[in-house]
């Protein structure tokens, strides 16, 4: 199927509104539930999954909570969403181009991995990544793009994370290499490298041909982002120069790189970050 993307003035107007500000414009019938002041008990509502734009949970006693009081579940198009953000996605198809701060957490090795389990204990393992990394992410007020194969993404915008997102991301790769157990003296129990880009992205609800909406960043950011975890080693943190600006990080113990990026004609400077350093 193919995904379409539409120019809707009135979208572009509520994604803009709701990434950078956590509101949605006036004209906007937003549930009462569905308040960003009501983000932070959403988030300590059991249990994971969750969707990824409100926090409401879909599973344990929180999602039943959620379904029989409010009617919140998990949409039949997209278990990452709830039916009510998948609604408001499907009806303003669009978006619009914001500064965030994009972070890809992927799986080093797990084409050898997989060779040496059974695909239901690979399987089980790939579930154990995605809880961890997930809980993280909704922990440091991250928006859930996907969750594919070996990797997890998520974006950091102003409206739910705050205006110091680079340094929220940044914060989230290093507790997620530590939920997975990089610098415990036993090694990890799975290894991750994790990369982190800060730039303009165009985000908001993007649609296939059967209808079906979903939440996508695209853009340049999103893609370096997706190289510079591609280029990070098993409990490192690849963070362009940008990031690292934003985040006002000091570069000790950090090592510089000037970084060509498969399929981008202009490099990146980019920094390694490892844990504490």
């Amino acid at each position: 199927m193919t995904r379409q993307i539409e120019n809707d003035p009135l979208a572009e107007e509520m994604w803009r509104s709701y990434m950078t500000t956590g509101e949605c414009p006036k004209f906007v019938r937003s549930p009462w539930f569905e308040s960003k002041f009501l983000r932070p008990i959403a988030k300590l509502l059991p249990t994971d999954p969750r969707c990824g734009i409100c926090y409401y949970p879909f599973g344990g006693i929180g999602g039943t909570l959620v379904r029989t009081l409010i009617g919140l579940e998990a949409s039949r198009m997209n278990p990452h969403l709830c039916n009510v953000c998948e609604r408001a996605a499907s009806k303003y198809r669009g978006g619009a181009e914001i500064e965030l701060s994009m972070l890809f957490a992927d799986v080093r090795g797990s084409t050898g991995l997989a060779e040496k389990m059974s695909p239901a204990e690979f399987s089980r393992l790939i579930d154990r990544f995605y809880k961890a990394t997930t809980k993280v992410l909704f922990r440091r007020n991250a928006l859930l793009e996907k969750l594919i194969g070996d990797e997890v993404t998520a974006f950091f915008v102003p409206g739910i994370a705050g205006a110091s997102h680079a340094r929220v991301a940044l914060e989230a790769g290093e507790e997620i290499l530590r939920v997975t157990g990089h610098g415990n003296p036993g090694g990890p129990w799975i290894p991750v490298g994790v990369g982190i880009h800060t730039g303009v992205a165009f985000v908001g609800a993007v649609s296939t041909e059967g209808g079906v909406a979903d939440i996508a960043v695209l853009g340049d950011t999103a893609n370096v982002a997706a190289r510079l975890a591609s280029e990070a080693r098993a409990g490192e943190i690849m963070l362009s120069d940008a990031t690292r600006t934003a985040a006002e990080l000091k570069t000790n113990g950090m090592t510089a790189y000037h970084l060509e990026l498969k399929g981008r004609k202009e490099p990146v400077d980019v920094w390694v970050k490892k844990l504490g350093s």
